[in-house]
């Protein structure tokens, strides 16, 4: 007698957000069940409010929901702010990770969470694996640290997910600001000593999904996700422009002429190989996912 898969149920936080709007898109077909949470709605959008820095809340949900995977996209990610609301930066991404990781482990569950390359010092020059020494330079990366530490020390089944440059057709993000100031101004200055690898929120998306869906959660740990390639923001800004068709110049600037509140790493790359390797996924090249965000920008009005 052959034993019918039983159907997942899936809790995604921070569902407008992003990644969360990526998830949506491509759990559409998926054979388990994707309920989206957030403290904000969204214009056509199915939500259900939590505000996942209630663990109360959140308990609540995952009983009633009788949630088998909890995917954390709630984030602070404004890193410049988190340097004087440390607080709240804390609370968000160490406190409610610590949260949703307890009743993970309480449910029998798996936590699937979203962490950064700014956990990392960023003063390297080769691809960084996921076992190098940590040395975050800002809140936002020593927040978003002490978050993957409360996964781990809770005991709770996990896959960590560490990405970077997330961009996507939806929200406000850098290659929507690059789209349309390339096509308002005649010249701008764009940083070219800050070298990472952008991440097509579709791509990460899909291989969230995958492993869900592709019966992978047993294949817990910490793994590096990005697409492919390295470049630096004047050369993603110069590739946007190009795509678009824009005729502005963009003149290659250094850090220290536009210091920022948070410091940023100069040097981001994650290596990709040990993710490659544990689900056999194919990572896209920046530019081809840069071209299909661009075609959805254009195509879908945003």
């Amino acid at each position: 007698m052959i034993m019918e898969k039983k159907k997942l149920n899936v809790l995604i936080t921070g569902g407008n957000g992003q990644l969360g709007c990526a998830l949506r898109e491509a759990s559409k077909d998926s054979p388990n069940r994707f309920v989206f949470t957030d403290i904000n709605g969204l214009p056509g959008k199915e939500t259900v409010y939590l505000d996942a820095t209630n663990p109360e809340s959140v308990a609540i949900i995952c009983d009633s929901e009788d949630i088998d995977v909890i995917v954390n996209c709630a984030a602070y990610t404004d890193v410049d702010k988190a340097e004087d609301d440390t607080a709240f930066a804390a609370v968000l991404n160490r406190d409610t990770v610590a949260g949703l990781a307890a009743i993970a482990r309480a449910r029998k569950a798996t936590l699937i969470h979203i962490s950064t390359d700014y956990i990392f010092p960023g003063d390297g020059c080769t691809p960084i694996k996921e076992d190098a020494e940590p040395g975050p330079g800002s809140v936002y990366g020593a927040t978003k640290l002490a978050g993957e530490k409360a996964v781990k020390d809770s005991g709770c089944n996990h896959i960590i997910l560490r990405t970077a440059w997330m961009y996507s057709q939806y929200g406000h993000n850098f290659v929507k600001t690059m789209m349309h100031l390339t096509a308002e101004r005649d010249s701008l200055k764009v940083v070219c000593d800050q070298v990472g690898t952008p991440t097509f929120a579709d791509d990460l998306a899909g291989f969230i999904v995958g492993i869900i869906d592709g019966g992978k959660l047993d294949r817990t740990g910490i793994y590096n996700f990005t697409d492919l390639g390295v470049i630096s923001w004047y050369d993603f800004s110069v590739a946007i422009r190009d795509l678009c068709g824009n005729v502005c110049d963009i003149i290659p600037c250094l850090s220290s002429e536009y210091p920022r509140k948070a410091a940023r790493p100069n040097y981001s790359v994650l290596d990709k190989s040990l993710v490659q390797k544990v689900f056999g996924v194919k990572i896209p090249y920046w530019y081809d996912s840069l071209r299909k965000c661009i075609d959805q920008i254009r195509s879908n009005g945003n």
